[in-house]
């Protein structure tokens, strides 16, 4: 069965201009954490209004079952690969840019007890921002913007110049999530380049599995590492 026509993806908009309105408060309201979550807060209800108003939801954010396999063992593959590459990056790159890394041990995080993030919470996590960022926001705005990938198809082996707008769009939404930004300070700009990887990966494989994978592993690797080296 053919899916039909999406409707409402413009609701995609929501937390883009969302997060751009939070650097518009004072700075006092910067600072309380719930002002920090009203963005993803306004992402999951414009997920929830525009799964209401679709079908085929699961084929549209890439979260069909016959792709699970596939989808986890090349994550792993990606995940492992930016894991070690962010961690680099974030131990010796960082510091030697005069960035301070020893807040990492102060985040909410760092906080959590070492059972419960380890691995739980850590994918958990990536699937919530997955279904966001990826799933809702990037592939709402590839539809916006008229691009939109069928699967396997040969014709669309190479992801047009146009299709770099929504992804561009998506990854800085990303990177600038006010949480993101109060939490991980200076280090937020790394989930730009996350943000583009993971979106490429999505919009070249259509599989949601895979961007949640590559995520959650990146981060269990950069969360053991990092515990050990500020401990």
């Amino acid at each position: 069965m053919i899916p039909q026509k999406e409707r409402a993806p413009g609701l995609a908009f929501i937390p883009v201009l969302a997060t751009i309105g939070f650097y518009f408060l004072p700075a006092n309201w910067q600072l309380h954490t719930a002002v920090q979550f009203a963005p993803q807060l306004m992402a999951y209800c414009a997920l929830s209004a525009w799964a209401y108003k679709n079908g085929f939801r699961l084929h549209k954010l890439g979260l069909e079952f016959n792709n699970i396999q596939s989808g986890i063992f090349l994550g792993t593959v990606i995940g492992i690969t930016l894991g070690i590459l962010n961690t680099g990056i974030i131990l010796y790159v960082m510091p030697a840019l005069g960035v301070d890394i020893n807040f990492l041990s102060q985040t909410p995080h760092a906080q959590v007890p070492f059972w419960i993030m380890m691995p739980w919470f850590i994918i958990l996590i990536a699937m919530g921002v997955e279904l966001n960022f990826r799933g809702f926001l990037l592939g709402r705005l590839l539809v916006w913007f008229q691009y939109v990938r069928q699967p396997n198809h040969p014709s669309t082996a190479n992801i047009p110049l146009r299709a770099f707008l929504p992804l561009s769009i998506s990854a800085l939404t990303f990177s600038f999530d006010p949480f993101m930004v109060s939490t991980f300070r200076d280090l937020h700009w790394i989930a730009i380049w996350d943000g583009l990887v993971w979106g490429w990966l999505w919009m070249r494989m259509h599989n949601l599995y895979t961007v949640i994978t590559a995520h959650a592993v990146e981060v269990i690797l950069l969360y053991l590492i990092i515990r050990v080296m500020l401990a």
